[in-house]
């Protein structure tokens, strides 16, 4: 095992200040990187190999404190990459040490690799997978208290506290196992990239994606939420509007909806690919969607929608406020019908995958209208809405005994 050493060397000035210096031996060959710290040799203990305090006050000891401190931190990295390489038992050298070192990647902990990861996918366009892992990381930075993560840290015991920290405030276990699975991407990119070794640190968390509640209306709600007179309350309106037109499209997702454009309707007939999965889908333009486009006032922009209005500010900030203020509006109109599902637009989806399985529309039509890759799909989608017809079969079972 590699050893460091922190070594001074005086000044050939009288009265300059001398330079510190890291000495990496291993297999007795020795390499030295320049620390880039400077005292005096007064200041200086070649016995304890150490910064001396007591020859100074004021400013002068509060900078010596601090190198003292920076110190210890640079031969905890040192001491941190060589641990790695012995882990990895592979051959090493001292030169590869100090190479490490010296790597501006070589200093970067968990939170600061995930963080320029999230910027590099930006950049590339792959802005759907960057805001997840800047929500992701959001969440497990104030668990840290924003303090930086060092990767021997990071293994299942930090999980288990994160995922502990989550319970304590209310968070479900299937958002618990949606941040888990995306610090584990992030943590296997840097596996890839050769940052840290592999520990299997989520080996004892749960990643799993489990039912999850019934997010379905049925018709008549559907109704209600139509012919509400909202026209005192614009944003409620507003947000009552975009829900019923993602229902009258066979369950347009928000983001869908927000990017439509006025080419995407032509001759009655309304075409778009899927945000999520490139899928072009077509949909016969109905008089209920007419009245909705014909009720906002879009000139100026290429989109058929009020969602993103301003064609100087970016696209993607827009769409995120809007979803925002439309489904608190809805949540809010949901309570006002005394609904036990909190309303939000993805109801509308679900509602009516729901309602055409409930009126016996096959299941490939569903599929199909939906945009699902597949039926397996559609299954689990599915799977969680409405249990009516199970809970009515038990029913006529009990009633028999």
């Amino acid at each position: 095992m590699a050893t460091v050493k922190v070594k001074f060397r005086t000044s050939s000035v009288s009265d300059r200040e001398g330079a510190l210096f890291y000495r990496i031996i291993h297999n007795r060959i020795a390499r030295q990187i320049n620390s880039g710290h400077k005292l005096f040799a007064s200041e200086w203990s070649a016995l304890h190999a150490g910064v001396l305090l007591s020859n100074c006050e004021g400013p002068r000891r509060a900078y010596l404190v601090a190198l003292r401190s920076r110190i210890a931190e640079d031969k905890n990295r040192l001491e941190r990459i060589i641990d790695l390489l012995d882990r990895a038992g592979e051959g090493y050298t001292a030169a590869d040490v100090a190479a490490l070192y010296l790597a501006p990647s070589a200093c970067e902990g968990f939170l600061s690799f995930a963080r320029k990861l999230i910027g590099q996918l930006r950049q590339i366009g792959k802005n759907r997978t960057s805001e997840r892992y800047a929500t992701i990381m959001n969440s497990f930075g104030r668990f840290r208290g924003e303090n930086e993560v060092a990767w021997e840290e990071v293994d299942s015991d930090l999980m288990i506290e994160y995922e502990t920290y989550l319970k304590s405030r209310g968070v479900c276990p299937n958002t618990s196992s949606y941040y888990m699975r995306g610090l584990r991407a992030i943590y296997n990119r840097a596996v890839e990239k050769k940052m840290t070794l592999q520990r299997e640190p989520f080996k004892y968390v749960y990643t799993g994606i489990g039912k999850t509640i019934k997010r379905a209306v049925p018709l008549h709600v559907i109704r209600q939420i139509r012919d509400l007179d909202l026209s005192r309350s614009p944003a409620m309106d507003f947000a009552r509007d975009i829900f019923m037109f993602s229902f009258y499209t066979r369950g347009m997702s928000f983001v869908d909806m927000a990017y439509l454009k006025k080419k995407d309707l032509q001759n009655g007939i309304l075409s778009y690919r899927r945000q999520k999965t490139g899928q072009q889908l077509f949909i016969k333009w109905e008089k209920p969607m007419q009245e909705i486009v014909s009720k906002y006032n879009t000139n100026g922009t290429p989109y058929l929608l009020p969602i993103i209005r301003d064609m100087n500010a970016d696209a993607r900030r827009q769409y995120r406020n809007a979803a925002h203020l439309v489904n608190d509006k809805l949540k809010k109109l949901g309570e006002k019908l005394g609904l036990s599902v909190p309303l939000t637009s993805n109801v509308a989806r679900h509602g009516w995958a729901s309602i055409a399985r409930n009126r016996n529309i096959p299941l490939a039509t569903i599929s199909e209208a939906m945009g699902h890759d597949s039926e397996k799909t559609t299954r689990i989608y599915l799977a969680s809405l409405d249990t009516s017809a199970v809970d009515k079969a038990n029913s006529r079972i009990l009633n028999a005994l």
